[in-house]
């Protein structure tokens, strides 16, 4: 409340030809560190480094000097007051066409010289810009007179994130409350450090495109399953697979994988979630377990094309890994072998896993938790109306009798005895009778919609047919469907979508923004690339491989994979772009883009597909806690972790296959 919002005053210089100094007077004389950002024609790291060898490419040196001044205002003295700032700016003939890039920097400054300010009156602080260049340099520039340090940032930053987990493990308030705690405390911590971020500014953090995705998604699932689609396919499955639980689960989990290697994750779980649910209940199992073996094929799926996962379109969007011979099928091609290799180790951790068939069963008779399922929907279903209609009150009262009268006839089925289970030929004739298509006619019109939606994402792998985002896709197609279903009531629609899990993700992307701004992520980059700097010629791309592998795996699992993704992209390529190390930049990115998807299955926050899962299963009245994702999830990423170490190395340390 007492600090106000940080605004940028911004000032436009321009920087003489061939050397000559260009001063910018700062206006405090007593500062420990100064931030600088700085707007301007610089080289970006997507470009070659040098178009002609004779020529080098300018330079921008900044510094801050000190200068100490007499009573009669003469300077006696100037000093050095920081290290030197060297930024690669674009030959005099592109500047025009050159989109300015924005710099910052924050300079440590050195104490004043005792001896100097003995005899001085006053002193003054100021930026010295100097260029090599053929030409005058324009530059915008602001000065921050208190920036964020970053090395307390970084702690606070932590304390920020473990206090999240704290919440979310031990479920001391509701997931979603959790992050919305602990993004405003983030946002608090900032503005105590002189830099709250304005309205717009957050509103900016808030990736708009992923809830526009899984909003629109929301809208067509919900409308598909009015049609009783997602029972009849639950019923279909349990026919071919005559009944078995574990081909059933593979057949499950392998269509995950395929489907979300080419849609997007968050859409893949969206569509596989209410029909994993009804079938496991159509065969008496407990969804909590299946649902999770689902979640994690459809991370490691995900992994394979350039546009399953959110890291991996970041990675290969970027121009200068495009222009290092990383297209969609070289992508996929070497994707393809690590992503089998940990499709089959994750079948086998989870084989031993659930060994015993009653992990994937209830502990109760299916009779029973068929009624605890249904006491806990009329619950919800009371706790949904308010209060404020004298109607309502009598409705909800009614409600709460059902309740009462379905506890009672639970007690009674606890003690009676269980009945042999009938068998396959009858069952699946039970299940047929039970559960046909309810509406043909909204079937055929939601297959319209799916269908044009789905063609249009599969589209999006081609930007030169396709220029929608996937959220625009989305509310497209969920907008054309709710014209053709011609839904008169909106209410009963909106109902059905997830509004916590999209404040939730809201939430989520301030928290990781504002986490940004206080050095966290930075810090894990620079952590990364001082311990890959720091090893002999012979074992560097080893090394590289491991880190960036384990490290982008390991962060992943905690903070969101999208500004770690693009944090980590930047290192990668100035690891490829430093001579000295003359390391590949291919087997990088592959590193990057397995440590980024697989490194999701760790934690339930680790990706946005574990969490709509979860969301969606607990609107069906399953639960599943953040420990109980984590004792299946974090054992299987390790595993999978150690696999792809193989393959890397392997393929590229020993074979060299780029």
């Amino acid at each position: 409340m007492s600090n106000n919002e940080h605004v940028d005053q911004l000032s436009l210089i321009s920087v003489p030809r061939n050397s000559s100094p260009r001063v910018f007077p700062i206006a405090t004389a007593s500062l420990q560190r100064i931030g600088l950002g700085l707007r301007g024609p610089f080289r970006l790291q997507e470009n070659e480094l040098t178009i002609n060898a004779s020529v080098p490419l300018p330079l921008l040196q900044v510094q801050v000097m000190r200068s100490y001044f007499d009573g009669e205002g003469m300077e006696i003295y100037i000093e050095n007051a920081s290290q030197v700032w060297q930024l690669d700016v674009v030959y005099p003939d592109l500047i025009d066409a050159t989109r300015d890039t924005k710099k910052q920097r924050t300079f440590e400054l050195s104490p004043t010289d005792p001896l100097w300010l003995a005899q001085a009156n006053r002193t003054e602080l100021s930026f010295e810009f100097t260029s090599s260049i053929e030409g005058e340099l324009p530059l915008q520039l602001n000065v921050d007179e208190s920036p964020i340090y970053k090395r307390d940032g970084v702690i606070y930053a932590a304390a920020v994130l473990c206090g999240l987990y704290v919440m979310i493990i031990w479920e001391i308030v509701n997931r979603t409350f959790a992050a919305i705690i602990a993004s405003t405390l983030s946002v608090g911590i900032l503005a105590a450090l002189n830099s709250r971020p304005s309205m717009a500014t957050i509103m900016g953090w808030i990736d708009v495109e992923t809830l526009l995705l899984l909003f629109g998604m929301m809208i067509l699932v919900a409308i598909l399953s009015e049609t009783g689609v997602f029972d009849y396919l639950a019923v279909y499955a349990y026919k071919i697979t005559n009944g078995h639980v574990w081909p059933l689960i593979n057949c499950l989990c392998l269509f995950t994988a395929v489907l979300s290697s080419f849609l997007d994750n968050v859409t893949t779980v969206l569509l596989m979630t209410p029909v994993t649910i009804r079938l496991c209940e159509v065969m008496c199992l407990n969804p909590v377990p299946i649902l999770m073996c689902m979640v994690i094929y459809s991370n490691i799926g995900g992994a394979l094309t350039p546009v399953g996962d959110p890291p991996n379109v970041i990675i290969a969007s970027n121009s200068y890994i495009s222009k290092n011979g990383v297209n969609f099928a070289v992508f996929t091609l070497h994707m393809l072998p690590g992503v089998l290799l940990v499709m089959v180790q994750t079948y086998i951790q989870l084989r031993f896993k659930f060994r015993n068939i009653s992990d994937l069963q209830f502990k109760d008779s299916p009779e029973v938790e068929e009624l605890r399922h249904e006491i806990h929907v009329w619950k919800r279903a009371a706790a949904s109306l308010s209060a404020y209609s004298k109607d309502e009150e009598l409705v909800r009262q009614t409600l709460m009798k059902k309740v009462n009268r379905l506890k009672r006839s639970l007690k009674k089925r606890m003690t009676a005895v269980i009945e042999p289970a009938p068998n396959y030929q009858q069952t699946l004739a039970n299940l047929q009778a039970k559960y046909p298509i309810r509406n043909k006619p909204l079937l055929i019109k939601c297959s319209a919609a799916l269908l044009f939606v789905i063609s249009l994402f599969f589209l999006h792998s081609v930007p030169e047919l396709q220029r929608l985002s996937l959220g625009w896709t989305a509310l497209l197609g969920a907008i054309f469907l709710i014209i053709l279903a011609d839904i008169e009531d909106m209410e009963a629609i909106l109902a059905r979508v997830e509004w916590s899990t999209l404040l939730f993700f809201a939430a989520l992307f301030i928290l990781m923004e504002a986490l940004t701004e206080l050095g966290l992520i930075e810090w894990i980059g620079n952590m990364t690339e001082g311990i890959i700097l720091g090893v002999g010629e012979d074992r560097r791309l080893m090394v590289a491989i491991l880190i960036i592998l384990w490290v982008s795996a390991v962060a992943s699992a905690f903070v969101d994979n999208i500004p770690l993704t693009t944090m980590m992209v930047k290192i990668t390529i100035s690891l490829a772009q430093n001579s000295t190390l003359n390391l590949p930049l291919q087997p990088l990115v592959w590193a990057l883009a397995l440590g980024a998807c697989l490194g999701g299955n760790g934690t339930l926050i680790g990706a946005s597909a574990n969490v709509v899962c979860a969301g969606v299963a607990e609107q069906h009245g399953y639960k599943f806690t953040f420990l109980q994702f984590f004792k299946v999830g974090f054992p299987i990423m390790i595993g999978s972790i150690i696999v792809t170490t193989g393959y890397l190395l392997v393929s590229h340390s020993l074979f060299a296959w780029h």
